[in-house]
């Protein structure tokens, strides 16, 4: 009996939470309505952006779980990391509200989720670099399926609203990668270089940690760096195929008020 019920606990850890079905649904309502021309293109496309990238958020967290579960920090199911419930992995502020401020303003991806993971039951430092990376690897895995029509030369004339929908949210992806691969404290990239950290270059690192949110602003709003930072990403999009009117025509349809 206590095995059928540990069973049925290590099961109900992993089964995915009817709000993240929920969302899901969310988002191919959106894609279908916009695919068909039903209704609004604004309402259509900001459903299939919005809940799209609350999908992505969802994903992006889960692989960090689901790695630190593999790696030895079985916690992550207790915190109900493992069910892809946005609700979990949420801050208020820094996972709902500047995320998506800065996607309906900007067209841009930030960071945004938290899985919290025991750093000492993880095995070994390999495998809590891993952990770090595996975040961004959603969004890129993401991207890819999204840009894959585009590359193989899908027809965009027809049904343009969908499409637009679709590079749009791809290029949000692609921001997020980018910018969570980015060597600063806090952000997976940095948290991928933390465990090989020893001595006072750790402790300066964990010094600087809580203000690696304030540390992207100032990268991406920096006349420098946020030039260099916006052509590498439009560089890849170019390489990934996603055709630049269709972004910005999705960037117009989300920021309806501009």
């Amino acid at each position: 009996m206590n095995a059928f019920r540990a069973s049925a606990g290590r099961t109900a850890a992993f089964r995915p939470s009817p709000v993240f079905l929920g969302v899901v649904a969310l988002w191919l309502t959106g894609g279908v309505m916009a695919w068909f021309e039903y209704g609004s293109p604004v309402v259509n496309v900001l459903l299939f952006v919005l809940a799209g990238w609350i999908v992505s958020l969802s994903l992006h967290e889960y692989a960090h779980a689901l790695t630190a579960y593999r790696s030895g920090d079985h916690s992550v199911a207790t915190r109900g990391y493992l069910t892809l419930n946005p609700l979990k992995y949420t801050h208020p502020l820094l996972s709902i509200v500047l995320p998506l401020v800065f996607l309906l303003i900007g067209g841009i991806g930030l960071p945004g989720g938290a899985v919290w993971v025991n750093q000492g039951a993880v095995r070994t430092r390999g495998r809590a670099s891993l952990i770090s990376l595996v975040g961004p690897g959603a969004n890129v895995v993401f991207l890819l399926v999204l840009a894959l029509p585009f590359l193989v030369g899908v027809n965009t004339r027809a049904h343009p609203t969908f499409w637009a929908a679709v590079a749009f949210l791809a290029f949000l992806q692609l921001t997020a990668a980018a910018l969570n691969l980015l060597p600063v404290p806090g952000l997976d990239g940095g948290n991928a270089l933390r465990p090989w950290l020893r001595g006072d270059p750790a402790k300066l690192y964990d010094y600087v940690a809580p203000f690696g949110f304030l540390i992207l602003l100032i990268i991406i709003f920096n006349p420098l760096s946020g030039e260099l930072f916006w052509f590498a990403v439009l560089a890849a999009a170019h390489l990934l195929g996603l055709p630049g009117h269709l972004i910005l025509e999705g960037l117009d349809l989300v920021q309806f008020w501009d």
